[in-house]
Formats: structure tokens, sequence, C-alpha cells
């Protein structure tokens, strides 16, 4: 899924500024985004981001050492792919939101 920042729905001509692409769903599992910068939401995403970002870490470091040598049963790898496959989606956000941030600073 590919997040075009640039053409949000529900965003109106009327909101100037920087949009971040948030570090969580909706409801309906969409892209949440803040129009702005700054404040509370901003710093709640913040420190949401380094949370993620920590728990990837960490299930990365329990990937290495469950597949470091050790007979581990395939419900244990599909609990490590499910796993994994979180803190990859949530790191892409986190990238995506960040690499647009940059971009929109630089243009």
């Amino acid at each position: 899924m590919n997040h075009a920042i640039g053409k949000l729905s529900g965003v109106t001509e009327e909101h100037q500024g920087p949009v971040r692409l948030l570090p969580w769903a909706g409801p309906d599992g969409k892209p949440c985004y803040l129009v702005g910068e700054g404040g509370y939401v901003s710093r709640v995403a913040d420190e949401i981001e380094g949370v993620q970002l920590g728990m990837a870490d960490d299930i990365l470091g329990h990937a290495e050492d469950m597949l470091g040598g050790r007979q581990v049963t395939s419900r244990e790898l599909r609990f490590l792919a499910r796993g994994l496959a979180d803190a990859l989606r949530d790191v892409r956000r986190v990238a995506e939101s960040r690499g647009a941030r940059l971009a929109a600073a630089g243009a």
C-alpha cells in the first residue's frame, strides 16, 4: 500500500502547512494524517514511533536468537513471522512519514 500524502481525502484546500502520516491507522484501517506541525498529537506520534522502532529492534534480536541454531517449531516460526511482519509494517510507516517530512522541509 503506497500512501500518497499529496492526495489526502478529507483534507481541503483551506488546510495549508505540513501534513504528517501518523504511526497508527483509523478504525477502518486507513492511514491517519496530522495537518499542521507541533502540538500534543505530534509529540504522541513521536513517542509511538520510538516505541515501534524499539519493538522492531527487540523482535529482530529475538528472531536472530531463535534462528541461531536451535530447533524451532512451525508454530514458533509462524508467531515470529507475524511479529516480524507487524514490525516491518510499523517501520515502513515511520520511514515513509519521516521521509515525507524531510522532502517537504527541503522543498
